[in-house]
């Protein structure tokens, strides 16, 4: 499964009950991947003694590498909806979060293309892939696996920089920092780009539309209120977030998460 935010499990539903159910431990790349790669992460659970565990996660514009027990390794786009992922009995994954734009400098074609699609990673990087995919799955520690995974980046890393690699995170970054910014008109005056040029921008580079973003850290944000449980103001919320009225949030939230904010609350 997918987990993370920026400062966090933010996007993590009924987080809680999750956490009982998996560990993860999030590592900050090594210096030569920062630029790429939000972080590294080793997601390990054992629910011999339990039922199998469905983990639903609001998703971040992000690209993920993940290689899991079992052999499956592939590249997760940005999902667009829910993400879910179910685990059971005892297993692992290693996987590697590229920041917002990060993906791109290892694909022929905008990151749009692989946007809620999961593509087994030889697909994407060639058949040789899938024997260092193996590798990194068999290798019972932990330490290793990151740092056979780390160095398959490495030895993938383009000669050149891509300037809009830093660009676009910093833009993506600043919308999850400022909870303000609530059109993509006002983001794009912000940074100083044109509105149509930013959508090309996000549609070359993030995968999915800067409104897109704008709406899913707003959400993120309005599930980790309420899943702090109950005596959440709803009206002032919605305001905050930018809506018009309680209605059209309660709308939204309920389109998006499955449930109410108020019944969301109640279940955390």
């Amino acid at each position: 499964m997918t987990e993370g935010a920026h400062g966090g499990g933010r996007g993590i539903l009924r987080r809680r009950t999750a956490l009982e159910r998996f560990q993860i431990d999030r590592r900050t790349p090594s210096p030569d991947l920062a630029t790429i790669a939000d972080y590294v992460w080793v997601l390990t659970w054992d629910l011999h003694d339990h039922e199998p565990h469905t983990q639903r996660v609001l998703s971040h514009p992000s690209v993920n590498m993940t290689f899991t027990t079992g052999g499956r390794a592939r590249v997760v786009g940005v999902v667009r909806g829910v993400f879910s992922e179910t685990i059971e009995g005892q297993g692992r994954v290693v996987g590697v979060r590229f920041r917002p734009g990060g993906f791109r400098p290892f694909l022929d074609g905008p990151v749009s293309g692989i946007t809620d699609r999961f593509t087994p990673v030889e697909e994407v990087f060639g058949p040789e892939a899938c024997a260092v995919a193996d590798a990194i799955i068999a290798e019972p520690d932990g330490d290793e696996a990151v740092a056979r995974l780390e160095g398959f980046l490495r030895s993938r890393m383009p000669d050149r920089t891509d300037p809009m690699v830093a660009e676009v995170a910093a833009i993506v970054d600043r919308v999850a920092a400022d909870p303000a910014l609530l059109r993509v008109d006002e983001l794009a005056a912000a940074v100083g780009i044109g509105t149509r040029r930013l959508q090309r921008i996000f549609a070359e580079y993030v995968g999915v539309s800067p409104k897109w973003v704008l709406r899913r850290y707003r959400m993120q944000e309005a599930a980790d209120r309420a899943g702090g449980g109950t005596g959440v103001d709803w009206a002032a919320l919605s305001a905050e977030l930018g809506y018009a009225d309680q209605a059209h949030f309660t709308r939204d939230f309920s389109k998006v998460i499955g449930l109410s904010p108020a019944q969301y609350a109640r279940d955390c």
